[in-house]
């Protein structure tokens, strides 16, 4: 069973669909892998190519298949706007150890809207001799 951390690094995203119809949307995304989630600061202004440069960090088992990254418009005084989202397999990490910042698409309805980078890395924690010290029960106190 795989236990760890993977860090994630939300670099930005291009092509995003604009929901705002009269000036520049207010992105900011929602990071999701199983039942932790994170988010990011909002890109203010930046529309349909928002950076972040943002590092997330989750505690992680092999039980998490994926990572999901919800696009949203923040609007003062109405609710944010979904704008699609990015579900990121985290097999190849898990394997691999680390994913450079690589483009994934965003989906929205089942249609392309756009494309998030990020990156991907994953520490493995060994399970096994979690919380015990080394000497505990061993030959060295047994001279």
């Amino acid at each position: 069973m795989v236990h760890g951390t993977l860090e994630v690094l939300l670099i930005g995203a291009k092509g995003l669909e604009n929901t705002d119809y009269l000036c520049n949307m207010d992105p900011y995304a929602i990071l999701k892998c199983r039942s932790q989630e994170q988010r990011s600061s909002i890109a203010s202004g930046k529309g349909s190519d928002p950076e972040w440069n943002e590092s997330f960090v989750f505690t992680v088992s092999d039980r998490a298949t994926d990572l999901v990254i919800k696009l949203m418009d923040s609007d003062s005084g109405t609710a944010d706007d979904f704008v699609g989202e990015a579900t990121i397999p985290l097999e190849a990490v898990y394997t691999e150890g680390s994913i450079p910042p690589t483009a994934y698409n965003v989906v929205k309805d089942e249609h392309y809207c756009g494309a998030i980078k990020v990156g991907l890395s994953f520490a493995p924690e060994d399970v096994r001799g979690r919380g015990l010290p080394e000497d505990v029960g061993g030959w060295k106190q047994s001279h």
